[in-house]
C-alpha cells in the first residue's frame, strides 16, 4: 500500500506520522513545495494551481490514495484535485474538527490562519455542525510560517498572541491548520487555565489517516513490520526531510521507521 500526502510545507508531517502509526508497512510519498509557502495569503486560483502541481508530482508515484494535508488547499482546491485525479486516486481532504468539538458541549475556539478565519468555508462549517454553540474564531498570523521554519521565538510569540485572543472559558481548541498540530503541546500549555479541566485539542491527522485507509480498502495494522519506504518530494524533485522538519517528533518518527530513499 502506498499513501501520498501533500501540503505547501511540513504541515503534512502530522498526518504522515498518523498513517505510519496505523501502517508501519505502508509506502509514504510526501509532496510539498516549501518555496511557495505560505499558501494562505494567495488567491484561490493561485492556491489551486500550486496544489495541482504538488498533487501531480505525488500522483506520478502511483499512490493508492492522496491525503490533502492542508486546510487551505482543501478549502480552495479540493474540487479541482478530485476532478484531476479521481477515480483513479482517491483524494482525502482535511476539514477542521468542528463537529467533534461542538459535540463536546463546552465553549470552544478555532485557531486558523487569518485567511481561513471568518471565511465563508469556516463559517459554513460552524453553521452546519455548531449552530448555537459558543464558538470563537481565533486568527493566528505568522504561526504556520514560524512552525515551517522551526523559528521557536516566532512560534512562542504567535501562540501567545493567539492565546490572548482565546476566551478564558474555552474548554476545547480546534487546530484549523495542519502546521499547528506539530506544536500542539505548546498550544495546550499556553491556553490551559490554572485550576480548570485539561484542555481538549482537536486536530485532523488521525481522522484523515483513518479515512485514507478506508478509501483504499485497507485496515489498521499497527503491529505490521516497519518496512514502509519514505519518498520526499520538494517542488516535484526527490529530496530529504528539511532540517527544520526534524525538530518535530513526527518527522523523527518517519525517518526512524523508514529512512528516505
Amino acid at each position: 500500500m502506498k499513501i501520498a500526502l501533500m501540503d505547501s510545507g511540513i504541515g503534512l508531517l502530522a498526518a504522515a506520522a498518523a498513517v505510519r502509526r496505523l501502517r508501519p508497512d505502508a509506502e509514504l510519498v510526501l509532496s510539498s513545495d516549501p518555496g511557495s509557502m505560505p499558501w494562505g495569503p494567495r488567491t484561490p486560483e493561485d492556491v489551486t494551481a500550486r496544489a495541482l502541481a504538488v498533487a501531480e508530482a505525488a500522483a506520478a508515484h502511483r499512490p493508492d490514495a492522496l491525503i490533502v494535508a492542508c486546510n487551505t488547499a482543501s478549502v480552495h482546491a479540493l474540487p479541482a484535485l478530485r476532478a484531476r485525479l479521481e477515480p483513479g486516486i482517491p483524494v482525502i481532504g482535511t476539514v477542521p474538527a468542528i463537529k467533534p468539538a461542538a459535540a463536546g458541549g463546552g465553549p470552544f475556539a478555532i485557531w486558523a490562519t487569518p485567511a481561513t478565519t471568518g471565511s465563508p468555508y469556516q463559517r459554513g462549517l460552524i453553521r452546519e455542525f455548531a449552530d448555537g454553540a459558543s464558538v470563537t474564531e481565533v486568527p493566528c498570523p505568522g504561526l504556520a510560517d514560524a512552525v515551517e521554519h522551526a523559528d521557536q521565538t516566532a512560534v512562542d510569540a504567535a501562540i501567545a498572541a493567539a492565546a490572548a485572543r482565546t476566551p478564558d472559558d474555552v474548554t476545547t481548541v480546534v487546530l484549523g491548520c495542519t502546521h499547528y498540530e506539530l506544536v500542539a503541546d505548546r498550544i495546550r500549555a499556553a491556553v490551559q487555565r490554572p485550576g480548570t479541566a485539561p484542555l481538549v485539542l482537536h486536530g485532523s491527522a488521525g481522522a484523515v489517516a483513518a479515512q485514507a485507509l478506508r478509501r483504499t480498502g485497507a485496515t489498521a495494522a499497527p503491529q505490521a513490520p516497519g518496512r514502509g519506504t519514505l519518498t520526499v518530494l520538494l517542488g516535484g524533485r526527490e529530496g530529504v526531510l528539511p532540517a527544520a522538519a526534524l525538530t518535530y517528533a513526527e518527522a523523527r518518527l518517519l525517518q526512524a521507521v523508514s529512512p528516505a530513499r
